[in-house]
């Protein structure tokens, strides 16, 4: 099984972000960041999953462990009424992040993942560390 664990930071909103994620591919660990400018944490907080999938060539069933909610819930709930309703949302407006959303969706559905969410600064190490990897990303640290 894989697991990864990502997230995505900003601090100021828009302003500089970063993003991480630690892959357990098995045991073998890989730590992946990046950073924008102008950007915003929702925006990083998906840029965390879409670059994680991006690194996987495998049928396995894959764990992603996210502390934000807009990630779990609109990958594994909105999403599909957002598709229904061609990119549209509640208020039929466009889907913020739409491109984003695009990308994570096809990945989503190319790869066997099972999303999860956990709560943040709880005390899971590897929360934590995807935290601080993510802010040092962004220049935040």
């Amino acid at each position: 099984m894989i697991k990864i664990y990502t997230d995505g930071s900003c601090l100021e909103n828009p302003g500089n972000g970063g993003w991480a994620a630690i892959i357990n591919n098995n045991g073998e660990i890989k730590k992946i960041n990046g950073n924008e400018k102008n950007t915003t944490n929702n925006r990083m907080e998906l840029m965390a999953p879409i670059n994680a999938l991006k690194n996987i060539n495998s049928d396995e069933e894959i764990n992603i462990f996210t502390d934000s909610q807009y990630v779990k819930l609109g990958i594994t709930e909105w999403i599909n009424t957002w598709v229904k309703n061609n990119w549209k949302n509640s208020k039929k407006e466009e889907v913020k992040n739409k491109d984003l959303w695009i990308e994570l969706y096809n990945l989503n559905k190319s790869l066997n993942v099972k999303w999860n969410w956990v709560k943040a600064h709880a005390g899971d190490p590897l929360n934590e560390e995807v935290d601080l990897l993510a802010k040092k990303a962004a220049g935040l640290d």
